[in-house]
């Protein structure tokens, strides 16, 4: 994906002598700040830059684009992976309603919800529930903000499989440490988001060096991670400000929680008889069906 992306500013680049003067304009504009130019309405970006709207327009046909929205979605992929945090905050404080953030948050949220279950895979989502139904042993690997989507899928699938090692790291040679008997008949599901964990796409590679088929998690089937695996489970992925939005990730992580579930139904139903059980006897969870009579009752403090 990145050296596609890098190619369009190449491209705009060396086309630069051959543009007119409006064209140029918006080049230039584009080359020196296409993390606000992906966010920007060809209105917007004419009134930028002193051109008129159907000047954008012609631009993004004449370096291959059939429109300018086409133009624009290849600028949002290129940024995902190469904002900086404090570019990202200033990106964002433009799409942000900052008179009603908690709104805004969740409107997005929910339209990356909508996106992921219009453009999700069903045969590779059936494909990926198969390959971790015969594995032999399951690594899971998420580091930074995708770590805890590693460990809440490691929460659960450690409920359904005795098989699952979910790989936590400080380093890269821990990580390697922690795979390095992955072999032919395991897998190895690596998550990650913009801005791509290297550690992650290196132990994918690995993994895949080694025989174990590999699944991803991650934004788009040319993210770094999907180029090398043999399964990918594409969920959107966003900023608001400088924190990712990792809400179409997880709810597509509690389908593959729950798929797997349904497949193993006995076995989960087994496995929660016992342990509501255990959680019976140690008191693991406040009870709220009358037995403890001073709680219900306000006597006993917060």
């Amino acid at each position: 994906m990145e050296s596609k992306n890098n190619d369009l500013i190449k491209k705009i680049q060396s086309s630069i002598p051959d543009f007119s003067k409006g064209q140029k304009l918006i080049a230039n504009f584009i080359i020196n700040h296409y993390d606000k130019a992906a966010f920007m309405t060809a209105a917007k970006l004419g009134d930028e830059v002193g051109v008129s709207e159907s000047t954008v327009v012609r631009f993004a046909n004449e370096i291959g684009f059939d429109g300018y929205p086409k133009l624009q979605k290849v600028l949002k992929e290129l940024i995902k992976s190469k904002l900086t945090s404090v570019q990202r905050i200033e990106v964002s404080s433009n799409r942000i309603n900052e008179d009603n953030i908690l709104k805004s948050v969740l409107q997005s949220d929910m339209e990356k919800i909508k996106m992921t279950l219009d453009e999700i895979d069903q045969n590779s989502f059936n494909n990926i529930v198969e390959s971790i139904l015969n594995a032999k042993k399951i690594y899971i690997l998420g580091v930074r903000s995708s770590a805890p989507l590693a460990s809440f899928l490691g929460f659960y699938f450690n409920l359904i499989f005795d098989n699952v090692r979910l790989v936590h790291t400080t380093s890269v040679s821990e990580m390697f440490e922690q795979i390095i008997y992955a072999s032919e008949g395991d897998v190895v599901i690596g998550i990650s988001f913009p801005r791509y964990s290297k550690r992650t796409i290196n132990a994918l590679k690995f993994g895949k060096s080694r025989g174990a088929t590999v699944i991803s998690i991650t934004d788009s089937v040319e993210s770094p991670l999907a180029q090398c695996s043999d399964h990918s489970l594409i969920a959107r992925s966003d900023m608001a400000s400088f924190v990712d939005s990792l809400v179409a990730p997880l709810s597509v992580i509690n389908a593959l929680i729950a798929a797997i579930g349904v497949r193993r139904k006995q076995h989960v139903y087994d496995t929660f008889e016992n342990l509501e059980k255990i959680w019976e006897e140690y008191q693991i969870y406040e009870k709220h069906d009358g037995e403890d009579n001073d709680a219900i009752n306000g006597k006993e403090d917060c």
